[in-house]
């Protein structure tokens, strides 16, 4: 695994199925470059007890990337970040899978009256607290 450390989390509440909150953020953590190819993803049974799951969840999720050609398995080692994933990286592409999530933070925001720049305001303050 690559030296930093890879957060992953889940939100039971939100209407997807923790596998597919799995997958979208391997995906994610691969295209933005934190998995590279050939790094290992963390195993089923450690992703299960961090993010407190089923392991049968975690490995649905893995077997699903496996399926769409995102990670291999290393017998005797795990599961990997498979060498070929260039599809994922570009900026319009992580840019296109960011917007329906904008685009419902945007709605909401509005519903609640809120001015764009109190909106953007709450964005900006998430992302700070994100990075520290």
């Amino acid at each position: 695994m690559s030296n930093l450390p890879i957060q992953f989390e889940i939100h039971p509440s939100s209407g997807v199925p923790i596998f597919r909150q799995i997958m979208d953020q391997v995906r994610a953590q691969v295209a933005s470059g934190r998995l590279k190819p050939g790094d290992l993803v963390p195993s089923v049974r450690q992703m299960a007890v961090d993010l407190q799951v089923n392991m049968m969840t975690v490995s649905k999720a893995y077997s699903r990337l496996e399926a769409e050609g995102l990670l291999e398995r290393d017998r005797g080692t795990g599961m990997r970040v498979r060498g070929q994933v260039e599809h994922l990286g570009s900026v319009t592409n992580r840019q296109a899978e960011l917007r329906d999530l904008v685009d419902h933070v945007a709605t909401r925001g509005l519903q609640l009256g809120l001015t764009d720049e109190q909106i953007i305001s709450v964005v900006k303050t998430v992302l700070k607290e994100r990075r520290s």
